[in-house]
């Protein structure tokens, strides 16, 4: 048989050789035949659960205060809209902090931030529980400063998944990791019912301030140091401050290396603003965003006008469609981005006849520089986001309808679904482009969106009144669509603007 004729074989390639360097360079033979982390696949797994625990942490303070607005106001003798204050002072916090502390983690370490964290989260909780009903400034300045503690968890949580996953393996690792701060939206108004109703709106915080505690505890026993400019691939041992008191993961491998690695220098991250398809990708994420939130910050007072029938019980549940939602969807969509990185590697392999006998083949398809890791991520982009379209304005005309609760359920999950498998892609993509600087680009992301979300939210209750449920969404709709056009240009402007950063760098 003619050899132009057969069919392109290429051996399995090997994640643990793909190896993503801090400052561009024609990685050397050593440095291929090492692995990019020292962990096992079992410890990094346990490493991305302990990150996710500790990232429930900002969507859970936020979603369970939302029930005891009414009480609280009520406590401390103010209107609904001074409490309500209080929900948006938390999110303009919820925006800022994460630019903070998550350039400070990519540079002093994951370890000492994630525990500073939930120390303050910690002490702002007791303040809050312990809160004089006469005293509503404080009430304010703590739930600013639960905010400052709490909602960098994610952002710190994605830099660990950048030190310690390759481009192969951060799909299902992100899928992983948003389980945790996904709990938060699903169970969170359930939980703040049910304790509000029962024991006091006073023991949401006295319970947030115990888990919190026992998450420090546990971060400060097991979990490492995984910034890679203070261990490298892990073999490097950080001095007594950064390691755990019981070392779990990596014991007997650390201190293999004398060599420390290289520190990069400190970059302002709002910096990251001003990379053209760094910038495209956060617009474009931040607008999917604000029309989740503007869907989920609208269940309560939608469900309840819509179906007279349903409780205050009953409509919390309602949340479990959506908050089911994006948790599987945020599960599947890893997988599948493994995959479609996987298949696009050997495809290359095969248009260009590599294989592993090939000299220089894996510098060539491998080698961050050279991958179109745009094409790989953003494959399913398109579907997912016409999918949202479709259900966020058919979920409108059903509220409007007022048709069977279980079609707007259905609707609203299979909406989350596919929204969180647009973040989630677009979250991952964006570690991709910056890996040395994951903490400080999952920052920038919370604050674009958490500034567009917060817009959002404060003019959806005067779009409802203006011109009703149906026809509300349907401008939402409009809205995701018109961003389509950036799934293409953040394609054609992603090799050309990584390659201006690299001869910067250089």
């Amino acid at each position: 048989m003619n050899q132009d004729h057969q069919e392109c074989t290429v051996p399995p390639t090997n994640d643990k050789h793909d190896v993503e360097k801090a400052v561009p360079s024609p990685p050397s033979n050593r440095a291929q035949e090492r692995p990019y982390s020292i962990y096992t696949p079992a410890e990094r797994w346990f490493i991305v659960v302990m990150a996710s625990v500790a990232a429930l942490f900002s969507p859970l303070a936020a979603m369970t205060y939302m029930p005891a607005i009414p009480v609280i106001a009520a406590d401390f003798h103010k209107s609904v809209e001074l409490i309500n204050l209080t929900v948006t002072v938390y999110m303009v916090f919820q925006g800022i902090s994460p630019v903070f502390w998550g350039t400070l983690a990519d540079y002093v370490g994951r370890r000492p931030i994630f525990l500073s964290c939930m120390l303050v989260l910690t002490v702002a909780c007791i303040g809050l529980a312990s809160t004089p009903t006469s005293d509503y400034w404080l009430l304010l300045v703590l739930r600013c400063v639960q905010a400052a503690g709490s909602a960098s968890t994610v952002a710190l949580g994605a830099g660990v998944i950048g030190d310690i996953a390759t481009r192969a393996e951060r799909g299902s690792f992100f899928g992983l990791f948003s389980v945790g701060p996904l709990f938060g939206p699903t169970f969170g108004p359930v939980i703040g019912g049910v304790l509000t109703q029962t024991l006091g709106w006073r023991w949401i915080f006295w319970i947030l301030a115990i888990a919190s505690a026992l998450c420090f505890v546990a971060l400060l026993v097991f979990f490492p140091e995984t910034l890679r400019q203070l261990v490298g691939d892990g073999s490097v041992l950080p001095s007594r401050f950064y390691r755990p008191l019981v070392p779990l993961v990596g014991h007997g491998r650390q201190g293999m290396t004398t060599e420390r690695p290289l520190r990069v220098p400190f970059v302002n991250p709002l910096r990251i603003l001003t990379y053209p398809d760094v910038l495209a990708l956060l617009l474009f994420n931040a607008v999917q965003y604000a029309v989740f939130y503007a869907i989920i910050a609208t269940i309560s007072t939608i469900f309840q006008s819509t179906y007279s029938f349903l409780n205050e019980t009953e409509t919390g549940l309602c949340f479990l469609a959506s908050g089911l939602g994006t948790i599987i969807g945020g599960y599947v969509i890893g997988k599948i981005m493994d995959r479609d990185y996987r298949l696009l590697k050997e495809k290359l392999a095969c248009e260009h006849r590599i294989t592993s006998d090939t000299p220089g083949s894996r510098e060539a398809i491998v080698y961050e520089e050279n991958f179109p890791i745009e094409k790989a991520r953003l494959k399913t982009i398109p579907i997912q986001l016409l999918i949202c379209i479709a259900c966020c304005a058919g979920y409108g005309w059903c509220l409007h309808q007022k048709v069977n609760i279980a079609v707007s359920l259905v609707l609203q999950f299979i909406f989350c679904f596919s929204v969180m498998a647009i973040l989630n892609t677009t979250q991952t993509l964006l570690v991709d482009l910056l890996p040395t600087q994951g903490s400080s680009v999952t920052a920038c992301n919370n604050l674009v969106r958490c500034a567009l979300g917060a817009a959002c939210v404060s003019v959806i209750d005067l779009m409802l009144n203006g011109v009703g449920v149906g026809w509300t969404y349907t401008i939402l709709a409009l809205i995701s669509l018109s961003t389509s056009p950036m799934i293409w240009l953040i394609l054609w402007l992603g090799p050309r603007s990584r390659a201006k950063r690299r001869v910067r760098n250089n």
